[in-house]
């Protein structure tokens, strides 16, 4: 079979090359995906670029937890009716040498989750990273109905689910903040009341002149590290911050602000979920898709072939939505 892989981290051109396997055989409890599409994430940017690890953790790693695609074999354990089953796929390279960026992947039957009816294999691939973040994000810590919410950076492939479903988990109060007017019209267009081009406007008096002065109840934050400060002086005071990222490892929290507003502060990444958070997420994901409830945005779809474009794109941040590969299979 075909796949895209690397065995040292570098620039995507540079790195990435289309190899042969063998067709993996599922194991005990696993089964075997024919992946048609196949999610890229700045995750998986950053793992081929070596910004967390220089040293891979296998001596070759085939890229992307998030993929989508056809059930056509399964381990001993596992029911023979899940064949030919449409399946979303999470967590495919984590702490694991192959990903979805391959024709076939073999992994436990768990993380291949049915599909939704009418839902499209393209959109399965955005699941499992962008939309599960997302929902967890917002549903954590009691949820976030009735609060005044803040989602940052509202147009990114989070941002733009989490902006839908704090609209939909009854939020009062739904304020993005972008860095475009492309962006700022793709956070209006999923429901947010509210719209602040960070890099224009006076951040700290719009969302005091939205929330009467009252400030956020709750920030979805997508990097900890440049907004810590800015956060907390807009935070109202038992708010908390649901952190998801952050653009640097190691920084400083300013503690008075913090504790005079009695801040509480949620750290979590989608990849270590709890299995009863990862449960509960993906019931409400579901109940969602079932409903139609969501929009959708790919910016790009391009074959496996071009895996080092799409590495490239997801890195510039130049396109608005989620990017997908083309790999074979299903629809």
């Amino acid at each position: 079979m075909q796949a895209a892989a690397y065995s040292r981290t570098g620039p995507a051109p540079d790195v990435l090359e289309l190899i042969q396997m063998d067709r993996p055989v599922p194991g005990p409890g696993e089964v075997r995906v024919r992946i048609a599409w196949s999610g890229v994430n700045p995750s998986d940017v950053k793992s081929r670029a070596g910004t967390r690890l220089k040293t891979l953790p296998f001596a070759r790693v085939v890229p992307h937890s998030d993929g989508s695609g056809v059930i056509d074999a399964v381990g001993d354990g596992v029911s023979k009716e899940r064949i030919g089953q449409r399946v979303w796929i999470w967590n495919a390279a984590w702490n694991r040498a192959d990903g979805t960026a391959a024709e076939w992947i073999a992994l436990p039957s768990a993380q291949a989750v049915a599909l939704p009816a009418g839902v499209s294999l393209e959109v399965g691939a955005c699941l499992g990273i962008p939309a599960l973040t997302a929902c967890h994000a917002v549903g954590v810590d009691g949820g976030v109905a009735g609060k005044r919410v803040l989602v940052a950076g509202g147009a990114g492939a989070v941002g733009h689910y989490a902006v839908q479903m704090a609209r939909l988990s009854a939020a009062s109060c739904v304020i993005a903040t972008v860095s475009s007017e492309e962006k700022a019209a793709h956070a209006r267009a999923a429901g947010a009341d509210v719209v602040i081009d960070y890099r224009r406007e006076d951040v700290v008096a719009r969302v005091m002149q939205a929330t009467q002065d009252h400030g956020v109840d709750c920030i979805i934050e997508v990097d900890f590290a440049a907004n810590a400060a800015l956060d907390l002086s807009l935070l109202a005071p038992e708010g908390r911050i649901v952190v998801y990222g952050s653009g640097a490892s190691n920084m400083s929290v300013p503690f008075v602000p913090a504790i005079v507003k009695n801040a509480r502060m949620s750290f979590f990444i989608v990849y270590n979920l709890s299995d009863a958070d990862r449960a509960r997420a993906t019931r409400q994901l579901h109940a969602w898709l079932d409903a139609g409830s969501l929009q959708h945005t790919i910016a790009l779809r391009v074959p496996l072939e071009q895996i080092a474009h799409a590495h490239e794109v997801v890195e510039s941040g130049r396109v608005i939505g989620n990017v997908v590969l083309r790999v074979g299979g299903g629809e």
